[in-house]
């Protein structure tokens, strides 16, 4: 793309431009994504509670996550007197922010990703875990109770999640032998009985993968792990106390953050942008229609764990991270060093 605007611009000017046209190639049809995949979930809800879901504004109801955008646009934003005020609205920015951030590395296609970088695995992982600082930072600073125990919760949650993600994403890059995203894809072309590509069809890599798509429900709040709600409270959270745009924020970085994860599904277990076989016109289909398709369908399970599973109790939340998912991650880290060490040396 630099190569594209050095046409009219000096190389300097000519990267800049075409940096800040592949962020917005990113950053625009993203937006427009979470805006409809918000109507998806609210059509899966409905569906699996027999009821019609969205229908009214718009053929199909295709229009009501813009109608519900231009109604938050339009309220007034309140602040509470007793708040901080620089905090309370630099936490929701932080929040969405750094939801768009984690996207720079995802590989939509063999080389067509914004910043193809050697440890981009690690730069997910360092971005993601920023977002609990939107959450500590709304509950502290919007100088209530609740909000403040609802932060306190989710910090927890997150955190706690987060250490087991980070060893099932070791098995990955020991198998893959590469932090690199596009590496990843590639490592699993035919990795599945010969002809698969995937690596969720490793016997060792898909306990792994169960435990990565549990974990990224907890990770981002979804249920039956959305704790930040306390049914005790009746409240909504760590965000009570924020109104118009900044709660909006929340409910578009919320949503960005599932789509990363299914992304991540997709690009980690199940081949990111390979067609599902190895089969030559399967190739002929775009690579980012491929992975697309399987982002919906991870998106289709985390709308369908919400509708069906009860919420979980707070000790259980706790006992499944701490005690179930990361000694088991653990093991199958020591497990999976060993099983290449011995197929790499015979030894």
């Amino acid at each position: 793309m630099t190569v594209f605007f050095q046409n009219w611009l000096p190389y300097e000017w000519a990267w800049l431009a075409a940096t800040i046209a592949g962020i917005l190639l990113i950053a625009l049809p993203l937006m427009l994504a979470v805006a409809m995949i918000i109507y998806v979930d609210r059509k899966v809800w409905a569906a699996m509670a027999l009821r019609r879901g969205p229908n009214v504004v718009g053929p199909w109801g295709l229009l009501q996550s813009f109608a519900d955008g231009l109604k938050v646009f339009l309220q007034e934003t309140i602040i509470p007197s007793a708040s901080n005020k620089a905090l309370f609205l630099i936490a929701p920015i932080i929040t969405f922010t750094v939801a768009l951030m984690a996207w720079a590395v995802i590989p939509f296609n063999s080389g067509a990703v914004l910043a193809d970088i050697n440890v981009g695995l690690l730069y997910v992982l360092a971005i993601s875990s920023l977002g609990v600082y939107g959450v500590i930072v709304a509950g502290w600073a919007s100088n209530s109770k609740y909000p403040f125990f609802s932060a306190m919760r989710a910090s927890a949650q997150m955190i706690s999640y987060e250490v087991s993600i980070g060893f099932i994403l070791i098995c990955v890059v020991m198998w893959a032998g590469s932090f690199n995203l596009n590496t990843i894809v590639h490592a699993q072309q035919g990795h599945g009985l010969g002809f698969i590509n995937a690596f969720a069809f490793n016997p060792l890599l898909f306990p792994m993968w169960v435990m990565f798509l549990i974990s990224g429900m907890a990770e981002t709040a979804r249920a039956p792990f959305d704790l930040t709600e306390a049914e005790s409270e009746l409240v909504a959270g760590y965000q009570t106390e924020y109104s118009s745009m900044s709660f909006a924020l929340y409910w578009l970085g919320e949503y960005a953050n599932v789509l990363l994860m299914c992304a991540l599904n997709a690009v980690l277990f199940w081949g990111g942008w390979l067609p599902p076989v190895e089969w030559a016109p399967l190739y002929w289909i775009p690579g980012w229609l491929w992975l697309f398709g399987k982002i919906f369908f991870f998106f289709f399970i985390f709308s369908w764990v919400k509708a069906t599973v009860p919420r979980y109790r707070y000790d259980q939340l706790m006992r499944l991270g701490w005690k179930v998912f990361l000694p088991v991650s653990l093991l199958f880290v020591c497990v999976i060093s060993g099983v290449l060490m011995y197929m790499r040396t015979g030894a």
